[in-house]
């Protein structure tokens, strides 16, 4: 075969050299084995201990305690024929209002009581105003009106049964009931 063009000659040289590489062998040169790969040692994330948040209420679900564990108050007493809260309640008082807004889903009695002096529906109508004044302060205290509910029980249940100033002290009050 004769080629008189320079052109062919280079083309047919180019084809000749791409056949040869590619009838070439496809070995490769040996690989040398590598050593296995240790994994790493598995790193546990330090555990975070979340601190549970102490309880509002002791064992029985029912009494109020504060951080130290100790029962808060629930009886607030009032002086004869008054429903004015005490100053030194209020402290009391606002923990119970702090329990009730982190315990969205408890609510509570407020009872309000008397002593035995005064006509029924006298002593009826104090217990409410008494009831109704600790009421008062928990809502200002930013507990919800559906976690409150009152009632007066005027001189129906007493405290202490006795007929003496003592007696009549400790039943004029107002005491508050978780639910």
């Amino acid at each position: 075969m004769q080629i008189n063009n320079p052109l062919s000659g280079l083309l047919l040289l180019m084809l000749t050299a791409l056949v040869t590489a590619g009838c070439s062998s496809t070995a490769t040169a040996p690989v040398e084995p590598q050593a296995p790969v240790e994994a790493a040692p598995e790193v546990m994330a330090p555990v975070e201990m979340v601190e549970e948040e102490p309880s509002d209420f002791a064992s029985d679900n029912r009494t109020a305690i504060d951080a130290s564990g100790r029962p808060i108050s629930r009886t607030f007493f009032f002086d004869y024929d008054k429903a004015i809260l005490e100053p030194s309640d209020l402290a009391a008082l606002e923990l119970h209002a702090q329990i009730l807004r982190r315990n969205a889903d408890r609510s509570i009695v407020v009872e309000g009581h008397c002593d035995e002096r005064g006509t029924r529906e006298y002593n009826l109508a104090l217990g409410e105003r008494r009831a109704q004044a600790v009421s008062s302060f928990l809502l200002s205290a930013g507990v919800r009106p559906r976690q409150i509910e009152t009632v007066s029980f005027g001189e129906e249940r007493p405290q202490d049964p006795g007929h003496d100033s003592a007696a009549w002290q400790r039943n004029r009050r107002a005491v508050l009931n978780y639910r």
